[in-house]
């Protein structure tokens, strides 16, 4: 977005400074941090207690900041809890500042209260949307919106098809690669990782031919993921910096639920996606907050059907991703998660997601001066 935004910025010869909340590569594309946000990251109600404070000190630099230098213009990104108290207090103190959503919570999905979806377009002038889905919802509960489709479409450009991928990691053609994606938060490290390597586990017993391929996401998890691979004896290799060589080079992958899935649907690479949360999360969510959603996983989200299996929770068993993987890699049921791709493919619109968002964002900005 960030890259979009001065590219097209400055063929109108405009200049602009962009402060930003969010990590390194926001920085490389042209953003001054104000805070750093790659740390902070959970799902579920126990497992973001450690993040409480962390996200209160993040929110205090950004409110001052916002009041002292009242930005000509807001994008908010995902994370509703957090962004909905920036835009409120922006509301408050300088409200002739438009908002924009970009990438909004997915509401449209589990929304939990009606007054969610309320509080997030009344605090925003325009949102802009990713899923078609996602535009019908918010448009019918009032909010003035533009699809502009997926980002990951235009990031998906920069894969290697699955030759050169497969050239870079040195796999062979006949060899049967499976891609491990356990975790980018902490919490996954405890709850998703034990089960998907128990049944990596298996389907290496059950198939002396496969090798598994794991992109490491964060250098703070190569130790216990290295411990893991060693406890489990997988024939295994953990890399660093070449995760879209991973994924373009895979047969059939086991993944966290996550955008790393709509990649893999958009390389045509099958997948078992799995989740688990605290035991007591999910009791509560359940029992409590009677949470409930059709499904978890984006590729499924995208056209409200079941095209990747998904696996939650007490379902998140090693025998039950064995059978769903070895499931996958016969050749008809292939073909058919290859097809719903391809549907799928569809709803996510064109190529220029990021260029017609910022379009959108520079028009508000225009009319503005």
């Amino acid at each position: 977005m960030i890259e979009a935004l001065q590219r097209l910025a400055s063929i109108s010869n405009w200049q602009l400074e962009i402060i930003a909340l969010g990590g390194s590569r926001m920085a490389a594309a042209g953003a001054t941090i104000l805070g750093n946000t790659i740390s902070i990251g959970s799902i579920g109600l126990f497992e973001s207690l450690a993040y409480i404070f962390p996200t209160l000190k993040i929110q205090r630099r950004a409110k001052q900041y916002l009041e002292q230098y009242p930005p000509d213009l807001v994008v908010l990104i995902d994370y509703m809890g957090p962004n909905l108290v920036i835009s409120s207090y922006l509301r408050q103190v300088a409200p002739q500042v438009p908002i924009v959503y970009f990438i909004a919570p997915q509401e449209w999905v589990w929304s939990l209260s009606p007054q969610n979806t309320a509080r997030l377009v009344s605090n925003t002038d325009r949102l802009l949307a990713i899923f078609p889905e996602e535009a019908r919802y918010f448009q019918k509960n009032g909010a003035k919106v533009s699809w502009v489709g997926h980002p990951i479409v235009d990031r998906m450009q920069a894969f290697p098809n699955r030759e050169t991928a497969r050239a870079a990691l040195g796999i062979n053609s006949e060899q049967i690669a499976i891609a491990l994606i356990p975790a980018s938060r902490r919490q996954e490290l405890k709850y998703v990782l034990p089960p998907m390597f128990q049944a990596a586990k298996i389907i290496q017993e059950q198939l002396p031919q496969v090798y598994f391929w794991i992109p490491l996401s964060l250098e703070a998890y190569r130790q216990p993921i290295e411990q893991a691979i060693q406890d489990c004896g997988l024939r295994a290799t953990l890399v660093a910096d070449k995760t879209k060589e991973v994924l373009a080079s895979a047969d059939l992958a086991i993944a966290k639920s996550g955008t790393v899935n709509l990649e893999l649907a958009l390389l045509d690479v099958p997948q078992v996606v799995i989740y688990r949360v605290n035991p007591l999360t999910a009791w509560i969510a359940r029992k409590v907050l009677k949470f409930s959603i059709p499904f978890m996983s984006p590729p499924n989200l995208v056209e409200m059907k079941s095209i990747v299996p998904e696996l939650l929770q007490e379902q998140a068993t090693p025998e039950n991703i064995v059978r769903e993987a070895l499931h996958l890699l016969e050749p008809i049921q292939r073909q058919k998660t290859l097809a719903d791709y391809r549907q799928m493919r569809q709803a996510l619109g064109e190529i220029g997601a990021c260029d017609r968002a910022a379009k959108e964002i520079l028009a508000i900005l225009d009319g503005r001066f």
